[in-house]
């Protein structure tokens, strides 16, 4: 585990000087081994996969870090509950693996258990309860399974009404038999997942490069634009994986990608009162399938998700269709003592699950609903030798990244041995006991890590930065500055809707803009000076 710091990890910072340094020596320069395109979630893993087992890598991205399906996840690391029902034992068991390895080795300080509550209301029949709260004991045996210390993740048990009453006040009290408790994984933030691989990647020599998109893909490599400056210009390399998730098919011809739609509406936290734990509420007429209601920790909660199919163009950013409001709002209703409204909505988001379209090439897209679909992996190697990864989820990004970087190395006999990223923590990242002994603000430590005293000492020598971007948001000035000088943020989009989350709440990211906008025009400035 590393060390406690208050400084950057060796090579980690990520800025506009650095990108503007890296394209310029990528563009018409030596090969690289390995070309990743894509910084989601898997394309960054992907990225830090490949530079630690010492291959020579560049990574790019159209737009920024975490812009597509990574930042729009429930936030949650799932332990594969889920896909027990649907006897995917193997997609299951791998789930629970990968959360033990964020939960104890790579990412403990950013990844930590949450509590959820399943409320047995009348809407809950006596065998709907026994099936659940046996998937719960499942769920206990694959973290059994998977080594998944029980210090890391308590054991489910059954609750009185009083005890759910306490964990979550705003549940209706009439006729409430009780709830089941149980335990899964929380990020603290998705896109801080991604900055914190792509940071890492680049402390080990990947080149990381947002705003570059890929126009066409080859096997020796691809023909790219920045999106900055319009120059176009070609980045040579041995091998090149695809990580573009839903966009994958549109640069390599054959991948078949059936997109499916997860809708989370955002609440301010004081319209549920305390939320202690999580909720379960379960979508009536469905036996595996639940509405999650997720405290932020922020002022807000998220309340999602849906799992509705995608036709025709997939757009740069999901817009969320009133239907899907309507529904979640609907479920949420069923067991509060005061319904939520649609004014009390003060956010939406929706992210596209990049879903393998297995059925036949002459019906795509018929068969199985998409919340059916099963959330395997693969691996795919196009006849001009590109190397696609397309299905899965956001737990299993490591494994994904893994077996791509596996195909590349076999495909194109470059030298590396195995990965070792199980066991490779990420920027921040240190055991419980050194990060609780950190001086820094609690909410720092689990975003920063052991960078936490660094970002707080900005605050601590310059009181503007200490102060909130806005009044109800914790998100101070400090940390849009470190986002600049540090996380590869290149501007107020980044800041906004990235590297913190006030964006998803439109009014919010309105009052701040000028601020942030400002802040970018100052450090941008003090650079050229």
């Amino acid at each position: 585990m590393s060390p406690v710091s208050s400084t950057p990890a060796a090579g980690a910072s990520l800025s506009a000087a650095r990108r503007s340094r890296e394209l310029t020596d990528a563009v018409g320069g030596p090969a690289v081994d390995v070309l990743v395109v894509g910084l989601g979630a898997t394309g960054a893993g992907a990225a830090l996969d490949a530079a630690a087992r010492g291959l020579s890598v560049v990574a790019v991205d159209a737009h920024d870090l975490a812009f597509g399906t990574s930042r729009w996840s429930s936030k949650l690391i799932h332990g594969g509950l889920r896909y027990l029902a649907s006897a995917q034992l193997d997609v299951a068991h791998e789930s629970a693996v990968e959360r033990g390895v964020l939960m104890e080795r790579t990412a403990p300080h950013l990844v930590r258990a949450q509590p959820f509550v399943l409320p047995l209301t009348p809407m809950v029949s006596r065998g709907q309860a026994a099936l659940a709260w046996a998937g719960f004991r499942a769920g206990d045996t694959l973290r059994l399974a998977a080594r998944t210390a029980r210090a890391t993740l308590p054991a489910p048990r059954r609750l009185s009404a009083v005890e759910t009453r306490h964990l979550a006040p705003a549940l209706r009290s009439d006729r409430l038999r009780g709830g089941l408790l149980s335990w899964d994984g929380r990020l603290t933030d998705d896109a801080r997942l991604v900055t914190a691989l792509a940071r890492t990647a680049a402390a080990r020599g990947a080149r990381i490069l947002t705003r570059v998109r890929a126009l066409e893909l080859t096997s020796s490599g691809a023909r790219i634009r920045d999106e900055l400056t319009g120059e176009e210009g070609v980045i040579r390399a041995r091998a090149v994986v695809n990580a573009s998730g839903v966009w994958a098919g549109g640069l390599v011809d054959g991948i078949r990608v059936r997109p499916s739609r997860g809708t989370h509406l955002v609440l301010r936290s004081d319209r549920l009162g305390p939320l202690p734990a999580g909720l379960h509420v379960p979508v009536p007429g469905e036996t595996n399938r639940f509405v999650l209601v997720l405290p932020q920790g922020d002022g807000r909660v998220y309340v999602g998700l849906t799992d509705e199919p995608v036709d025709g163009n997939i757009p740069d950013v999901p817009e969320v269709p009133e239907t899907d409001v309507g529904f979640l709002l609907d479920v949420l209703g069923s067991v509060l003592d005061v319904p939520v409204q649609r004014e009390d909505v003060v956010g939406a988001f929706a992210g596209l699950r990049p879903l393998l379209d297995t059925t036949s090439a002459d019906r795509p897209g018929s068969g199985a609903r998409t919340a059916d679909v099963s959330r395997r992996h693969a691996v795919l190697t196009s006849p001009e030798g590109v190397i696609t990864v397309v299905g899965g989820k956001l737990t299993t990004y490591r494994r994904m990244a893994e077996d791509a970087v596996d195909a590349a190395v076999a495909a194109r006999r470059l030298g590396a041995g195995p990965s070792p990223t199980a066991a490779l923590p990420l920027v921040g990242a240190a055991a419980p006991h050194a990060l609780a002994a950190l001086r820094a603000p609690r909410r720092l430590v689990q975003r920063y890590g052991t960078e936490a005293p660094a970002v707080q000492a900005l605050a601590d020598r310059d009181p503007r930065l200490g102060e909130r971007v806005l009044p109800d948001h914790p998100v101070t000035g400090a940390e849009l500055l470190w986002a600049l000088r540090h996380e590869g943020a290149l501007d107020e989009t980044d800041l906004l809707d990235r590297r913190t989350r006030i964006g998803l709440v439109p009014e919010d990211r309105a009052a701040a803009l000028a601020g942030v906008r400002g802040l970018v025009g100052e450090v941008t400035a003090a650079r050229r000076d």
